[in-house]
Formats: structure tokens, sequence, C-alpha cells
């Protein structure tokens, strides 16, 4: 493990297990913690509102920090209680045609908000491996040409990464408004230099933020003046925008291009350790550049049943990724591993003993 990385892990309190579930929600610092709590003192302290406006530099801070990681302004970004409020408050706002064009790996929660706020839905092309064709999609657009196009650059299911730029450029030919769901690429892959029209995400993932926030950038005009007049003045949990806004800090510190890096290898590491576990199947290459791994289990093993079991037996935490995550991809359930940069080999052992373990007595 790199010394940036252990100092990482240094910076957390010790783990109850072994976690692997970046993907579901990271470990958060003890700066973060105490963070959102000093907050929540000063609120007893001085009472909310004032401060409120005592975290304002904070909390400005943090809405610079999110937008230049995704490519906008300060003034850009609003906080969020989380990914489907940042959608949410797009579809709700829309103002042009209700039809969208997605992958088939498209997020299941998201499928049911498009159809919630009345958006049809055609399929974007992809390869075998879910992958989105750049190419042939250019070619669907100029031939049906969409309201919107939302993609999802790593899924919650897969951890396939998908060619967000190349998809933008394609959209900006045909004047298409591309969104972003950014729940799992965010703090995880560069996502500079996306060029999408909004980016949405969460705190609790890869950025190791505390739960209930996160954030949505979008272009000047996209969002209506009684939707931003709603926001900045509804009733916000300060204390985890404040936390939100330090664990962005920290990822900065680390270095965005440095945590991608060792991401990319975390993944690597994890299939290469898991590749010849009796009956699973990983999905993803050895090589795919992202810390998330699926594996499919031997016929008659039930990934829900051997997460609860890893978790109760063994103290290691992962994701059961059921079929409800991507319907219009996913046949079988799974399960979904998602170390973060402070992963250890010895940890990853650890999991495969405990699978194989685990598997043979089912």
């Amino acid at each position: 493990m790199p010394e940036w990385a252990a100092a990482w892990r240094a910076a957390r309190p010790v783990a109850a297990g072994v976690h692997l579930d970046s993907a579901a929600c990271s470990r958060q610092s003890f700066a973060v913690i105490e963070a959102a709590a000093a907050h929540a003192r000063h609120e007893a302290e001085v009472g909310g509102y004032v401060a409120a406006q005592a975290a304002a530099p904070v909390l400005e801070a943090g809405r610079a920090a999110a937008g230049a990681l995704t490519g906008f302004g300060a003034a850009d970004v609003v906080f969020t209680t989380g990914s489907s409020h940042g959608l949410d408050l797009l579809l709700g706002d829309w103002p042009g045609e209700r039809t969208v064009a997605c992958i088939p790996g498209e997020y299941g929660p998201n499928l049911f908000a498009l159809a919630r706020h009345g958006f049809g839905v055609t399929p974007l092309p992809v390869d075998g491996s879910g992958r989105l064709d750049p190419d042939e999609a250019a070619r669907a657009l100029a031939q049906d040409r969409p309201g919107l196009v939302h993609l999802t650059p790593l899924g919650s299911h897969r951890g396939t990464v998908q060619p967000v730029a190349a998809l933008a450029a394609a959209c900006r030919e045909y004047e298409v408004p591309v969104v972003v769901d950014a729940a799992q690429a965010f703090a995880h892959l560069d996502c500079t230099d996306f060029g999408a029209d909004a980016v949405y995400t969460s705190s609790r993932k890869w950025t190791a933020g505390p739960r209930g926030v996160g954030m949505l950038a979008v272009r000047p005009g996209l969002l209506s003046e009684q939707t931003l007049a709603g926001l900045a003045n509804a009733e916000v949990n300060v204390a985890a925008q404040v936390g939100f806004s330090l664990a962005l800090g920290e990822y900065v510190a680390a270095g965005p291009q440095r945590v991608a890096s060792r991401l990319a290898d975390v993944g690597a590491m994890t299939r290469t350790v898991l590749a010849n576990l009796a009956g699973w199947l990983v999905v993803e290459p050895v090589d795919e550049p992202s810390a998330i791994t699926t594996l499919l289990p031997p016929d008659g093993v039930d990934p829900e049943h051997v997460r609860a079991r890893l978790i109760t037996e063994r103290g290691i935490v992962t994701t059961h990724a059921g079929v409800a995550r991507a319907p219009r991809e996913m046949t079988r359930p799974a399960l979904r591993v998602s170390p973060h940069v402070d992963v250890t080999d010895d940890e990853l052992g650890l999991l495969a003993e405990a699978l194989a373990t685990v598997t043979t007595s089912v």
C-alpha cells in the first residue's frame, strides 16, 4: 500500500472488520466526523441560522471543489440530499421534450424516476460488455433525437467505465443535453472533462463524506429560478454539508489523479485475487480502470445470503447487487466488491478464503 494510502487509513477509525463496500458507503475520516459534529455544537451555541452564516466560507469552498472536479464553477453547484434528489430536481424542472436515451445498464431507481416524471426511454447502443459505442450512439442520435441523454459513467451493478466525453461530444453536435449520474464515478474517476450539461452525485461513496448530502452541478439556465429559490430556502442539514465539504478537501489533498490510479490498481488486485475462486465468475476485465468488481455466483448460490454470512461470520462488508439495480441488463443477482485506496493484500485474501468457505458450506 502506498504511504499516502496508509495515511488515508490512519485518518479514519479502525474498521470493525474488513470494509469492501465503498461503492455503497465509504468510511469517513476523524476530521470529517469532527467537522460535522463541531457545526452541530455551534448550532446549539449560537443558533442554527447564525451557525449557517459562519459556515458559509466552508460551504463555498466545497461547492468550488465540487465544481472544479466536474468541469463547473462554484456558482453552478447546489447541495442536495443525495443523487436521487439531484435527478428529481432536474427531471421535475425539465422544460423540453420528455424523452431520454440511456444505455441498457442504466441504474434501476433512475429508470423509475424517469418514468415517474413522464419520460419515455430509448436505448443507446452498447457492446457485449455493456460499454457504450460512441459511434453507433452518434448515428442513433442523428436518426432519433431525444429530449436528453442520461448516462451513468460507472454503474452500481458493474465496474465498467463508460466513454462519457465521447458521448457528450456527439450530443453537442446534435444539440442534445447530457445529464450524468456520477454517484460511482465522482472521486473515483476523472470527471473534469465529461462535457455534460448537468452532473449529480452523493457524498457517501468514494468521496467518503456523510450520508444524506450530495451535489448537483448544472450549466446556467438549466434549473429554473423557482427551483433555485426553493433550494435556497429549503430545510437542510448544514452539518452534513460541512462534512461533505471537508471530505472534498481531503480528496483534493490526496490528489484526484493519484486516487484514480490507485483505485484502478485496487480493482486489478481484487480481480486477480478472486479470478480463480471456484464457481464464481469475475465480470470485469482485470485491467478495467475502476475499483468495482462484480462476482456472479455459482449455480444455486444466493449472493444475498453470502453477503449476510460474510458480515455475521467474518465481519467482511460487501454488497448484494440484485437485478433491480439494472433491470434492463442484469439477468441474475451478483456480489459487488468495492475496496477503497487503503485496502491490503491480506484483506483481499481474507475475502477470497471466506467466499470459498461460505460457498462450499451452502
